[in-house]
């Protein structure tokens, strides 16, 4: 009887085991076992290779010299690192001009949309305004209208302003919340001020608030998750802008980097037709393209958090 009993208790604690070793690589739900996490790091590391690999390609042979990018056996790692395409990109886009004028249309394209699209997607969100539903649908209009259908008129009225070859017709409409995705912009404050609950604003007209200091005073503090979320998106958007001003920067003293990275490969193009391809071209490719990223990514690096944070709550994941 007493050996039955033992028996029994050592199945018992062989099923436990099981059941534990079980929970441990299954789970007790769906997202806690030992094969699922292995499946998401998978996932994780595959896309984090996908989108590191360009990167490192662009590192590794900006560094290299003729010849280790002459030898094939040469790949990531170059013999010696040298530093002579990027000297060579750094002259040839005259970087430091090229990067105050980048900072300068950038930032102010920035600040002035995430004013101006804030006032609006307030007004689009919380105001009586007559013929809303109409001027939301023309909103939605120039968020789905392309750029090149209208960029022809308003060449013609920066040249009749004499606004050519100045920064001032990229700047001006983002100052009244138009501007490269500046309907988007709005979109974005008017879901983030939509989901705020209205008692905050009965509670501040009791006490007397107008219109403008519920906005500056209530709105505008609870906003600072769509704040980021706008100004780093009209931020990296207007600084990896070609087109715009391509169209209205015709005189190469006042290029952006955008704009000077792309006149660098014509240039090597044309060298390449006249002198015959060189094997340091790739290489300065990658140099300008590294010096044309590294501000978004040093912002990126110190905004990353607050900005997940802003997308999660703005609305754009749902």
């Amino acid at each position: 009887m007493i050996g039955l009993k033992t028996k029994k208790g050592q199945e018992l604690a062989l099923l436990t085991r099981l059941s534990d070793i079980r929970y441990r690589i299954v789970g007790r739900e769906a997202d806690k076992g030992l094969l699922f996490r292995v499946f998401i790091y998978l996932i994780l590391l595959d896309t984090a290779y996908i989108y590191l690999k360009p990167v490192l390609h662009m590192v590794t042979t900006m560094v290299k010299n003729a010849d280790d990018l002459l030898d094939p056996a040469v790949n990531w790692f170059p013999r010696i690192v040298y530093l002579g395409n990027l000297q060579d990109a750094w002259d040839w886009l005259k970087y430091p001009k090229a990067l105050g004028i980048s900072l300068m249309l950038a930032l102010s394209v920035a600040i002035f949309q995430t004013m101006s699209c804030a006032v609006t997607g307030y007004a689009f969100a919380r105001l009586k305004v007559p013929f809303k539903n109409v001027m939301f649908f023309f909103l939605l209009l120039t968020f789905v209208v392309p750029m090149q259908v209208t960029i022809l008129p308003n060449i013609i009225y920066a040249r009749e302003l004499g606004l050519l070859n100045t920064i001032y017709p990229i700047i001006v409409p983002a100052f009244f919340g138009l501007g490269l995705k500046g309907a988007l912009f709005v979109i974005i404050y008017r879901q983030f001020f939509s989901t705020q609950p209205k008692e905050l604003e009965e509670a501040a007209r009791i006490d007397g608030a107008s219109v403008y200091k519920i906005f500056y005073k209530v709105m505008m503090p609870l906003a600072k998750p769509a704040i980021l979320v706008v100004f780093l998106f009209s931020f990296i958007w207007t600084w990896n802008d070609f087109y715009l001003p391509s169209m209205y920067l015709a005189d190469i003293e006042t290029a952006p980097l955008s704009m000077g990275i792309s006149r660098i490969a014509s240039a090597l193009r044309q060298q390449a037709e006249v002198y015959g391809p060189s094997v340091t071209d790739e290489a300065i490719r990658m140099a300008t393209t590294f010096l044309m990223i590294i501000p978004p990514m040093i912002l990126y690096t110190f905004t990353q958090r607050w900005f997940i944070e802003g997308v999660e709550r703005t609305g754009l994941v749902e």
